[in-house]
């Protein structure tokens, strides 16, 4: 593994960190952060679309207080990752199973580093889905946490029912590298003012994102291509329809999500045996990088459950 930036400067992660760059088997080039203090095992924390592992230096300092390491990745496709088009600023992947690339290198790499095991999953978002088709291949970990996993994505009741037959009808027509509808070039964070965003409740976690957005640009991503959009759609199918692992698992969810389909994190949820749903009241989509209070819940909720399973 050869090292890699880390943007310590915009991070506020704790001191001792380090990043490498890592090939995956299809040769894609992708690049993880680690945190290696923590005697009770190792967080590999799974982060959502647009996202990057500067993004979470807070979690990680989080972690480590309660007594964890932490391994963050860049997946294919942003952060510092190979972009996957030529236009880098669209996010994109040519299969959603190829993320699994990322994740067989990321658990081999924890092992190479010796990081303290046993291995827990945290995810967020995008990261959620990608989490639990892991899950359901088997990677060897003790216990998961989803933060608004992406397990269907929220579409306006007209765009619903064509986004699917749109976008694979955009990949037969050579524009499956084309930005999905309504989206652009633009960083979310960059060009969306604090009031009535997305993400967090929390000026300050807000500004956090926005700071790093603007001092390292080439981190941030805009919209999805289209390709992007059907692979989605059809990976978050596929998992509506298959049974969920034997895992000790704990979802928090925002009552103000607006991001991800939160009836079908409900509905998965419901089938989830051993699995517990946590509705954050007034939370939007960034649990993790909301108010200090619910932080807190949730980052001691993590924790709790790691604690019992070792």
């Amino acid at each position: 593994m050869e090292n890699a930036p880390l943007y310590d400067d915009v991070a506020k992660a704790p001191d001792g960190g380090g990043a490498y760059w890592l090939t995956c088997a299809d040769a894609v080039r992708i690049r993880i952060g680690v945190w290696d203090k923590g005697a009770k095992g190792t967080v590999l924390l799974f982060p959502g679309r647009t996202e990057y592992i500067e993004k979470y230096g807070l979690a990680v300092g989080e972690l480590q207080q309660r007594g964890y390491a932490t391994m963050v990745v860049d997946w294919r496709g942003q952060g510092l990752a190979d972009r996957l088009l030529e236009d880098p600023a669209t996010g994109h992947v040519m299969h959603f199973t190829d993320y699994q690339h990322d994740v067989r290198a990321m658990v081999a790499a924890a092992r190479d580093l010796g990081l303290p095991e046993p291995f827990y999953l945290l995810s967020h978002s995008m990261g959620g889905c990608i989490a639990l088709r892991s899950l359901i291949e088997g990677i060897n970990v003790k216990a998961a946490i989803f933060s608004a996993p992406m397990w269907g994505i929220l579409l306006s009741a007209p765009m619903r029912p064509m986004a699917r037959g749109l976008a694979w009808a955009s990949n037969g027509l050579g524009l499956g590298h084309k930005y999905a509808p309504g989206t652009s070039a633009d960083s979310y964070v960059v060009t969306a003012p604090y009031a009535d965003n997305m993400l967090t409740t929390d000026a300050e976690m807000y500004a956090y994102m926005q700071d790093q957005a603007r001092a390292h640009p080439q981190l941030s991503l805009g919209g999805p291509s289209m390709n992007w959009l059907f692979q989605a759609l059809t990976e978050t199918g596929d998992l509506q329809a298959m049974q969920m692992p034997d895992m000790p698992t704990v979802t928090y969810l925002g009552t103000n999500e607006r991001i991800v389909d939160s009836i079908a994190v409900i509905k998965l949820m419901g089938q989830w045996s051993g699995g517990h749903l946590e509705m954050v009241d007034g939370a939007e989509h960034e649990v993790l990088m909301e108010t200090p209070a619910i932080r807190k819940r949730a980052f001691d909720g993590a924790a709790e459950l790691f604690n019992l399973h070792r």
